[in-house]
């Protein structure tokens, strides 16, 4: 029994096409990171004309760093179990979460990482069966 995964990742959400004796499951993992988060310990400041809220660029930065950790953790927990992963998506998060497959002795299951642009979950699942279907089988 062959499993095999496409994984359309950015820094927003994770689309998992799990293939697997030719039946086909799709998931879906949001990030849970928004575009404008309020984090505890951010200041409003007393002038009427100065920003919303105040806080320092290196906390906003471990604070995101902390939720993509957290996000690449679930999404590792669904794709451990593949025989090949197909790895693809716009900008550096395919990167990011192949260097830390890497770490976790998880990354000699990646058949590919691609750059996409953003693509509907019908094209993605499309991309991920015409790309499993187009590689040899494994011995």
């Amino acid at each position: 029994m062959t499993k095999n995964i496409g994984l359309w990742l950015d820094h927003k959400k994770a689309v998992i096409v799990i293939i697997s004796d030719g039946d086909e499951q799709i998931q879906q993992i949001d990030s849970g990171i928004g575009k404008h988060v309020q984090y505890r310990g951010a200041t409003r400041p007393r002038s009427p004309y100065s920003a919303q809220y105040q806080q320092g660029d290196d906390q906003l930065d471990n604070q995101f760093i902390e939720h993509l950790n957290k996000f690449y953790g679930r999404v590792i927990m669904q794709i451990r179990s593949a025989d090949s992963i197909l790895i693809f998506g716009p900008g550096e998060a395919k990167h990011e979460l192949e260097k830390r497959l890497a770490r976790e002795k998880v990354s000699a299951q990646i058949a590919g990482v691609e750059t996409t642009d953003k693509m509907t979950d019908r094209q993605i699942s499309a991309k991920v069966r015409i790309y499993f279907q187009d590689q040899p089988a494994a011995d």
